[in-house]
Formats: structure tokens, C-alpha cells, sequence
């Protein structure tokens, strides 16, 4: 099939060399516009954008498509579908109308629940059993069109949201291509009225880990937010980032942010285990690394 994508981030690329991989023809590949790096604030292009390019694609990374011209120029492209993945912009009716089958989006939830920009960290945050990932037609509403095909999964006790963004990936890449393989038999399946959830871009204030919740709130949300943004705590004005927990044996008690052995941190109600952290400016690591130079004698409260 003659197939426009549009995505940005590393998430999308898997899809995008599914789609190569399955011998189908990318006429074009719309990205976000290349953003200033953290280093020397040099632009760096998107990593769908520097996928597509070694694969000898064209990339197009408009601001938005306000423009008459750019609605003209993607209709010129004569698309039979369009596959949207984790694009970033709000594509108008033009554009989602304009490829003979329309927008496909993969999306990283269970529809309805947790549509909208941070579905995996979301759905960890949340303690949710399950996640999936599913194909939907693409409507001018945000994540609300009808679903064609979808793929559960468990979420495991201490996985991040790095490790759930690389198997949804995959799952993705895969169903996109079974989508496309039998497109004109798929059967839209329109989302429940019921059950709707938004997961909205994560906020650095919530990136802050606030020790006198409880446990299982503390656990979800580091593992939620590792690797990025990542949920950080101070040790003597030194700022840490934990990047995996899981829960502590029961009995395990103190004040809140008390260190009560290794890197055992009293909560709210109950305690977590740290199990990878990051110091500021050096790698991640265990927290047994951590500690051989870094010691944290029990009884002191991080901030």
C-alpha cells in the first residue's frame, strides 16, 4: 500500500521499519520539526525523522497544517492510509479524510481508557493489570475514533514505563501490519461510552516524590516515570532519581523518607525498596551500586 506516516518519537520508529519490512511503499514521512539538543542546543531531528531519512524517505516536519498549501501537498501525496503514531500534532478532518482508507493511530491503551499524550505512564501511575495496544480509525475528536484491531498485555509488579514503552512498540509495529494486510475486512469496533480516562502529559511538579503517601502510590509512580521524566528525592542537597521499586516486606516502618536499611524508605503507609537510581551526572545503576559510594546511614530522612 502507498502509506503516509506520521510520528515522532522512538516509539513510532518500530512501526515505521515494520511498515518498510512488510514491503509496502512510505511516500512520505511527517515528524515533528528537528528541536534544540540538551547539549550545545543543537537541532536534532526526531528519531522518526532520522529513521526515515537513512531509509532514503522523504520528510516533510510542518508546524501544523493551518496552511492550505500543506493540505494540498499531503492530498497530492494520493496515500491509500495514513498511519499516525504518536505524531504530536492535531491533524484536521483534511488530512484525516484525505488517504483512501484515512488515518490508522496506534495508541498504547486500552481505548477508552487513557487517551490522550501519556498513556503508559498512566496506566502504571494508576496500578493497572493490564494495558494493550490497539489500531483505531482515526476522527477529528482526541483518541476517539472506532478500534479495528487490539493486543492486551500484563503490566509486570516493577516494570517501568521504559520497559512497557518497548513492548507495546513491538506489539504495535506488528498490528499495524496485520491491520494493513486486511484492511478493507476489518470491522471497527466504536469505543464504550463508559470507562473513558485521560492521560495527560506529565507535569515536572508530579516528578517530585512525596514520601508520606503510601507505599504502593510512591512504587507506581517512580516506576511510572522511569526513565523520563524520572521521580527524584535529595540526599544532602544531592538530587537522585529512582528509577525502579517495588514494595517492602510488611513491618517495614518509620516516618516518611525515613532510610530504614539500604535504600528502604519508609512511606506514608508502608515502605519501598529502591532497586535503580540515578545519582545527578553520573549513570543509572542499582542500588547496590549506589550505595558502595554513596552511604546512607539508616535513620536519615531524605528530602
Amino acid at each position: 500500500m502507498r502509506v503516509v506516516f506520521m510520528g515522532t518519537p522512538e516509539f513510532s520508529v518500530v512501526a515505521l521499519h515494520a511498515l518498510i519490512e512488510a514491503g509496502h511503499e512510505i511516500v512520505c514521512a511527517y515528524s515533528q520539526p528537528p528541536r534544540p539538543a540538551k547539549r550545545g542546543q543543537k537541532e536534532r531531528p526526531s528519531p522518526v525523522h532520522a529513521a526515515a531519512q537513512a531509509a532514503g524517505i522523504a520528510v516533510r516536519t510542518p508546524l501544523n497544517f493551518k496552511d492550505p498549501d500543506e493540505r494540498e501537498g499531503f492530498a497530492a501525496l494520493e496515500a491509500d492510509v495514513g498511519v499516525v503514531v504518536a505524531y504530536g500534532l492535531i491533524l484536521p478532518t483534511a488530512i484525516l479524510d484525505a488517504p483512501k482508507h484515512g488515518c490508522l493511530n496506534i495508541h498504547a491503551s486500552l481505548l477508552p481508557r487513557w487517551r490522550g499524550a501519556a498513556p503508559i505512564h498512566r496506566a502504571i501511575e494508576a496500578g493497572d493489570a493490564e494495558t494493550g495496544v490497539g489500531i483505531m480509525q482515526m476522527e477529528a475528536g482526541l483518541d476517539t475514533g472506532p478500534v479495528l484491531l487490539e493486543d492486551r498485555l500484563s503490566i509486570g509488579e516493577t516494570e517501568t514505563t521504559g520497559d512497557l514503552h518497548d513492548r507495546l512498540a513491538e506489539r504495535g509495529g506488528r498490528l499495524i501490519g496485520e491491520a494493513l494486510g486486511q484492511i478493507d475486512g476489518l470491522q471497527a469496533v466504536p469505543q464504550a461510552a463508559d470507562g473513558i480516562t485521560y492521560a495527560h502529559k506529565i507535569d515536572k511538579a508530579e516528578t517530585r516524590i512525596r514520601w508520606d503517601a503510601p507505599a504502593a502510590a510512591v512504587k507506581r509512580r517512580i516506576n511510572a516515570f522511569s526513565p523520563f521524566p524520572g521521580a527524584w528525592f535529595q540526599v544532602e542537597g544531592v538530587r537522585v532519581k529512582a528509577l525502579r521499586a517495588r514494595l517492602a516486606p510488611e513491618g517495614a516502618i518509620g516516618a516518611p523518607g525515613e532510610v530504614l536499611d539500604g535504600l528502604t524508605i519508609a512511606c506514608g503507609e508502608g515502605a519501598v525498596q529502591l532497586l535503580d537510581v540515578q545519582r545527578a551526572g553520573k549513570k543509572p545503576g542499582s542500588a547496590e551500586d549506589f550505595l558502595r559510594g554513596n552511604l546512607i546511614a539508616p535513620g536519615t530522612v531524605l528530602d
